[in-house]
């Protein structure tokens, strides 16, 4: 499984994070390996140099073998927060479409 992590414009001082959360989606998303192509995590700052609560976004897009792409988003005040709540709500989500598929026989 590759992963590809990507940020916008406005975020600075990311030097090391995309080993950081390459890392924590390993661990979260492991049992997932042989099912999954490719994971893209997109990241960015929604206010800008404004800042605020909340105000960094999370994409994260599963690529399974041979189906569509699966995401999940979140979002928090710091980056590290943002891909957790995104990884977690991930990992039901590929919960549910790789139980639904073993259910159904795919």
């Amino acid at each position: 499984m590759d992963i590809q992590f990507n940020t916008d414009n406005s975020l600075s001082n990311v030097s090391g994070v995309a080993e950081r959360v390459e890392a924590h989606l390993r661990e979260r998303l492991g049992r997932f390996d042989d099912r999954l192509t490719r994971l893209e995590v997109h990241v960015g700052d929604t206010n800008g140099p404004k800042g605020g609560p909340d105000d960094i976004a999370c994409t994260i897009e599963a690529r399974p073998r041979g189906g569509a792409p699966l995401s999940a988003s979140g979002s928090a005040g710091e980056l590290d927060a943002a891909v957790r709540s995104a990884s977690s709500k991930l990992v039901t989500v590929l919960d549910r479409h790789f139980g639904k598929s073993e259910r159904h026989g795919r």
